[in-house]
């Protein structure tokens, strides 16, 4: 009998139905929403951005497969065809627009809802802003099943043939990269061997699973264009039995690629259930060959005697809100947050995105809002890359818990509080992040909403402080001499026509103003801690590129990576084609790949603060379901790494008369070709490894002077103070005379050129300000014209 849908000839066994044709409860079907929309969406789904089907929902959906349920074991399945007639299916029914009334009473409701929240949550924002972030994602009934994030595992897929082994089914996962060489093992897909129609790639879901779609993309290479341009799909129970998914009276094919990089999404007409499905690819490039990269949507359908597992893997015990935030969603958390621990929190501004977003930060302390002397200053910026949304949803999560455990007396977290103050900034790339989003998890692709709307990679941005200084260092007399630390933003980035973004501008600024110890750049798409130097000398294209405090960066890796439950798992797949397993998981920057103006170079050679970039998971854009187990992966390493800014030797620089404190007093370590500076206080923070130190205190007009610190093993740093005294003022103008005792012209430099770099910052943003509110006039009179 021929149905409007996909054909099912094995009958998957589930208890209840066998005994009553319904199931018991509806829990036995994870139908977490396949993307968590805005606000506008927000109150059907639940704090982690799941929705799961009602009883009748299901039985309705599973009805349309024409499947009868047989009353065998799961050991015992039959594979012959058991259907009812029953009247052809329409397309799977959506999750938020299944309620009664018109179309056009449904599309008033959802405006006046959506234009309702945009007021409660736009007290503190320009209209400009308002009118941007509005976007919605689709959602689809069921979440990937895993190919992309490894929880579906090598053993799971299988393939007709496949050209070598680096081309095969373990490799047609979605997103997954290949090396530059593509070498054997590392290829960008799983690639046939012969070009014919009876070629397929299977996976392997364990269990009964409701299917509802699948995505294809094309090979990721440099050196060949493939991709699957139509395919079919078909589904068995005990991989020997296919039957072809079909669409009324023909099988159904559907669409692929027409390029290598965009996710396209085929849907089942009819969801079904099985254990295994078929991409069967018909057409291809047709200067390629078939290859292709896959995802697959599908809800776990649990046997009732076994109770409700959690098929996505951890379930976070915090309880925290689990769930993809867009930006006015996460303005609202951050807000949330502040009122509820208003004592440690406050919500701060750093500048504006290239659309007007504001670009947030929440700020933790005991003491909000004021440099306490002889406390630390810490950061956490995610979302650089705004497709790479891991780290935003950790920087929010970690809000909430330190909020909460503090408020409980936990006593990590109040010294914690107490002793550090912590800047937490969950997106530096807003923009891009909208783009991704609008997309969703699987659909936004590999590069879809990475750079900044002016197509800017922010982390090649900042300026390159590295070549100037091995360049004045290659020409020294002395290089020994060469000032290695606060070097000036070069005269060039500071003008209105260099081509720097806003963001970018915003971070310098903040880095400026705030004398940051300690800090973490969170990314995506591998699972690696990096340390600086990420950019090499001449240029080479992977070369370890040591910075004087390398020992030290190694470490504080390493206290990440080794904290880190996925990336310390030593039975863990590699991402891609790197085996970081090897170096355990942290990995020199110039030895990954080169970068040059990355924000974890400038920020080491610019200011006092030491750096690393966090690579957080394999998947850039994890779907809702994985984010419970990534908190639970990551909060011990959130915790501790911040924990490591009270490493070293602390103290403060004194004038030793008057007792105050000596602002940008230079703090040398002997073997240690990196300064540091006091901060406008005299208090400093010098980050060390366990070890006795000779430090030098040195101000303009001061006597230098010399003292041993002992660093202990405890993460508690040692107090090293200093009291200078002043330079005889005749010696002093004697001394200058000779020119011996130069001005500290790199200090009044780097302050100039940040002056600069401020003011050509205003003039543009007045001028993008001033272009966008006509774009927004011109878009009000034409819509005036039409109405």
């Amino acid at each position: 009998m021929e149905l409007n849908g996909c054909f099912f000839p094995a009958a998957i066994v589930l208890f209840t139905l066998a005994n009553g044709g319904t199931l018991a409860s509806s829990e036995a079907l994870a139908g977490e929403q396949y993307n968590t929309s805005s606000s506008s969406s927000s109150s059907s789904s639940s704090s982690s951005g799941s929705s799961i089907p009602t009883t009748d929902t299901l039985n309705s959906t599973l009805s349309t497969t024409a499947s009868v349920y047989s009353t065998h074991s799961p050991q015992q399945q039959d594979s012959t065809l058991r259907t009812t007639p029953r009247a052809a299916p329409t397309s799977p029914p959506d999750l938020h627009t299944s309620s009664g009334g018109r179309p056009e009473e449904k599309k008033k409701k959802k405006r006046k809802a959506e234009r309702r929240q945009k007021k409660e949550s736009s007290e503190h924002e320009d209209e400009d802003v308002k009118n941007t972030s509005g976007s919605t994602t689709k959602e689809l009934e069921c979440p990937p099943l895993g190919l992309e994030s490894l929880r579906v595992e090598d053993n799971q897929l299988q393939a007709s043939s496949f050209q070598r082994p680096g081309l095969g089914p373990h490799r047609g996962r979605l997103n997954i990269q290949s090396g530059i060489e593509e070498g054997d093992l590392y290829d960008g897909a799983w690639c046939a061997q012969h070009e014919d129609q009876n070629q397929w790639l299977e996976v392997d879901a364990v269990k009964p699973t409701l299917f509802t779609g699948v995505i294809l993309q094309g090979r990721s290479s440099i050196w060949s264009w493939d991709w699957v341009e139509t395919y079919k799909v078909q589904l068995s129970n005990d991989s020997i039995n296919w039957v072809t998914c079909r669409n009324g009276t023909q099988d159904m094919v559907f669409t692929g690629n027409q390029n290598v990089y965009t996710p396209e999404l085929g849907v089942l007409p009819v969801p079904t259930v099985a254990r295994y499905l078929r991409i069967n690819p018909l057409t291809w490039y047709i200067n390629g060959t078939i290859c292709l990269r896959a995802e697959i949507l599908g809800c776990p359908v649990q046997d009732a005697s076994e109770g409700r597992g959690d098929e996505a893997g951890s379930k976070s015990k915090d309880g925290l809100d689990f769930r993809h935030h867009n930006y006015m969603e996460m303005r609202k958390l951050m807000k949330a947050v502040s009122e509820q621990c208003p004592e440690i929190t406050r919500i701060y501004t750093i500048g504006k995105s290239y659309n007007g977003l504001k670009l947030y930060v929440m700020e933790i302390s005991d003491n909000p809002g004021k440099h306490e002397l002889g406390e630390p200053e810490f950061r956490y910026v995610a979302g650089m890359h705004g497709n790479e949304v891991l780290g935003r949803e950790l920087v929010l999560n970690l809000m909430q818990y330190l909020c909460r455990q503090y408020k409980r007396g936990d006593q990590r977290v109040v010294r914690l509080v107490t002793e550090t103050r912590i800047h937490l900034m969950p997106s530096m790339n807003p923009d891009g992040y909208e783009t991704a989003f609008e997309k969703g998890s699987e659909l936004s692709g590999w590069g879809l909403g990475r750079y900044s709307v002016e197509g800017i990679d922010l982390n090649h941005n900042f300026p390159d402080l590295n070549t100037i200084l091995w360049d004045a260092q290659e020409v020294a007399p002395d290089p020994s001499k060469v000032p290695n630390h606060y070097i000036p933003i070069p005269e060039f980035y500071t003008k209105e026509e260099a081509v720097v973004a806003p963001e970018t501008r915003a971070v310098i600024s903040w880095m400026q103003d705030i004398p940051f110890v300690l800090s973490a750049n969170l990314h995506g798409g591998e699972l690696v801690v990096v340390y600086p130097y990420d950019f090499t000398r001449d240029w080479a294209p992977k070369e370890y590129t040591a910075s004087p405090d390398d020992a030290f960066f190694r470490w504080l890796a390493t206290v990440y990576a080794s904290t880190n439950l996925a990336m310390a798992n030593p039975d863990r797949r590699m991402c891609h084609y790197d085996d970081f397993q090897r170096t355990r998981n942290i990995v020199n920057g110039g030895a990954w790949h080169t970068v040059r103006g990355s924000m974890s170079d400038f920020s080491y050679l610019h200011t006092n603060c030491f750096e690393v970039t966090v690579e957080l998971s394999c998947d850039k854009y994890p779907h809702a379901i994985e984010l419970p187990g990534e908190w639970d992966n990551n909060k011990e390493s959130l915790l501790i790494y911040m924990e490591q800014v009270h490493r070293g030797i602390k103290g403060v620089v004194r004038d030793k008369m008057t007792k105050t404190g000596l602002a940008d007093a230079i703090i040398k370590v002997e073997d240690h070709d990196h300064d540091i500076r006091t901060a406008v206080d005299g208090d400093f923070w010098r980050l060390l490894n366990p070890g006795e130190y000779r430090v030098v205190a040195w101000a303009e007009g001061y006597i230098p002077t010399a003292r041993s610190c002992r660093v202990g093993m405890q993460p508690r740093a040692t107090q090293c103070d200093f009291h200078l005294v002043k330079t005889p003022a005749l010696r002093l103008k004697e001394i200058r005379a000779r020119g011996r005792f130069p001005h500290d012209l790199q200090l009044q430099l780097r302050a100039l050129r940040l002056r600069q770099l401020r003011v050509t910052t205003r003039i543009l943003n007045q001028r993008r300000e001033k272009q966008q509110q006509q774009q927004r006039k011109g878009r009000q009179r034409r819509e005036a014209h039409r109405a």
